[in-house]
């Protein structure tokens, strides 16, 4: 979330918001497949913003269209548009995000319009969906739909990604529960369950986004679950206190089939000098989302080391 001129302009970085990517940008062009998860609205001006329940609580996002070519200079070639931002600007402001991000030739799914993606990358088909519990998404309580479209994703492509928006935010929610969760009345979802509904549907890899901390990764039937990645960039309107600040960069290696071989956990932090993503020397990301992971799952056959390398221990029987 790179900015939003709603309610005013102090909310937008300087420039065009390049400058936000300048710790992150190599590692993400550099990589076969860059998937992220965008929230707000790509929408210089317009729209009806929405209406919360609770307005000390509410936050609305709007993008001047103007920055959004940094998504395709970074990298991107899927962005997760299923989250508690995808209406904040209504149909308008749904409908403006997804002819910028066709503009660019970036592909995106999890809103109400479209559920599904496929791009072709390298030779290999790969497809995405994503689902959240809020207005304007694909939601994550629609079961039978998501089983549908894993299968039909899992029949035409090499490659699935599954993304969602799920579970209860903020530190005190950083342990995956393997229970339904909620976060200020609205039903978060069973997030363990709906991972592995994913792959045993047809998913390769899931990746989890929504409690603004790091959660646990594990593995399951040789597929990569990342249970929640915290924030990566974002200016000004988030938290960046404590745990809050971790920014996570995950680095998967994958078989062309979407089988899990080993990974890297690169830690950046973000700080309230708005300057984008740094490089955490302190490992934070990776250390926290080791020891969840050590405490969540204590079985699992992933191996993270000090400095956040992942290491599948079934490819090294």
């Amino acid at each position: 979330m790179m900015g939003t001129n709603y309610p005013n302009a102090s909310y937008l970085p300087k420039g065009d918001g390049a400058y936000l990517w300048d710790g992150v940008r190599e590692r993400l062009a550099n990589a076969d497949i860059t998937f992220g998860n965008l929230e707000g609205a790509l929408l210089t001006k317009g729209g009806t913003a929405k209406r919360c329940n609770n307005p000390s609580l509410c936050y609305v996002f709007r993008t001047p269209e103007k920055y959004s070519f940094n998504y395709k200079e970074v990298g991107f070639d899927f962005l997760s548009l299923a989250n508690n931002h995808a209406n904040d600007f209504g149909q308008t402001g749904r409908l403006n995000t997804q002819r910028v991000l066709d503009s660019l030739n970036i592909a995106f799914a999890g809103s109400t319009e479209k559920s599904y993606t496929i791009k072709e990358i390298n030779g290999l088909k790969i497809g995405m969906a994503a689902y959240a519990p809020n207005r304007g998404t694909r939601s994550i309580h629609n079961y039978e739909e998501i089983k549908k479209t894993m299968k039909l994703l899992n029949a035409q492509c090499d490659i699935v990604i599954a993304s969602f928006h799920g579970g209860a935010e903020g530190a005190k929610n950083r342990h995956v529960t393997r229970k339904r969760e909620y976060y200020y009345g609205e039903n978060r979802g069973n997030v363990y369950e709906l991972a592995h509904m994913m792959i045993d549907n047809g998913a390769d890899v899931v990746i989890g986004h929504g409690p603004h901390v790091v959660r646990a990764i594990d593995v399951y039937k040789g597929r990569l679950i990342a249970y929640s990645l915290g924030n990566f960039l974002t200016y000004k309107r988030f938290s960046m206190k404590g745990y809050a600040g971790e920014s996570p960069l995950l680095e998967l290696e994958l078989t062309s089939e979407g089988e899990f071989l080993a990974g890297q956990i690169h830690s950046y932090r973000q700080s309230y000098d708005h300057l984008g993503p740094k490089l955490d020397p302190k490992n934070g990301a990776s250390l926290s989302i080791k020891k969840l992971s050590e405490e969540d799952f204590p079985n699992s056959l992933l191996n993270i080391d000090g400095s956040g390398r992942i290491n599948y221990l079934e490819n090294s029987k």
